[in-house]
């Protein structure tokens, strides 16, 4: 079976579980590993997944995550309730510790990350989490992958079969459609821009919506 092999965090959230669904149906992706804190119960011919219940523990994992041609880091926290210390460990130290481990054993690797719409690449605004998510993304472009995007999607559509998602969800893609309906992504849009990424490329590392839009279709 010929096709790319990727690797996805976040499956059990609703970005990543989008991700997956269509990385699972697409024939350009052959092998798909999910890498959990918690079991995603699922079985599909395409379907691997690996349990590391501490991203920072990565390395222990090499020989499970050398041979992969792209990573799409969907995993991610709120910001609701939490100061910057905690956010920027859960954030920006994670997800860069997850992506080290991954250069150091495999730097021919697209590392897409999911970070947000009005994220700070200044690193200097005034909100917390932009800030935080600005800053990831700014290092993420420098550990030395093939390629690395930042993805900042707005609001998502999941696909009707997703189970990890919030039925206000629902309620604001119908608000939203009827006021500034360019600013929905469907999760076969947010996958497909992901898999174009890793197989044909894009002129920018930073997509919004409309140059994942445009992405998606290749």
């Amino acid at each position: 079976m010929s096709g790319i092999k990727v690797m996805i965090t976040g499956a059990t959230g609703m970005v990543g579980e989008g991700v997956l669904f269509e990385c699972l149906q697409n024939s350009k992706v052959s092998e798909v590993l999910i890498v959990n804190r918690r079991h995603y119960e699922m079985q599909h011919p395409k379907l691997k997944e690996l349990i590391v219940s501490d991203f920072f523990q990565l390395k222990q994992f090499s020989d499970n995550i050398k041979n992969y041609d792209a990573c799409f880091f969907c995993a991610g926290v709120t910001s609701i309730g939490k100061k910057e210390p905690e956010y920027t460990k859960l954030t920006y130290d994670t997800t860069l510790a997850f992506a080290n481990a991954l250069v150091e054993v495999n730097n021919n690797m697209v590392f897409t990350y999911v970070s947000g719409a009005q994220t700070d690449s200044s690193e200097k605004g005034r909100v917390m989490w932009a800030r935080v998510k600005g800053k990831t993304e700014n290092d993420l472009a420098k550990l030395g992958f093939k390629a690395e995007y930042n993805f900042r999607p707005g609001i998502m559509q999941p696909f009707p079969e997703q189970k990890n998602w919030k039925p206000v969800v629902k309620f604001l893609i119908k608000v939203i459609k009827v006021f500034v309906p360019k600013s929905v992504l469907s999760m076969q849009e947010v996958g497909n821009a992901m898999i174009n990424a890793a197989t044909i490329g894009y002129a920018k590392n930073v997509l919004e919506v409309k140059d994942i839009k445009q992405l998606a279709k290749g």
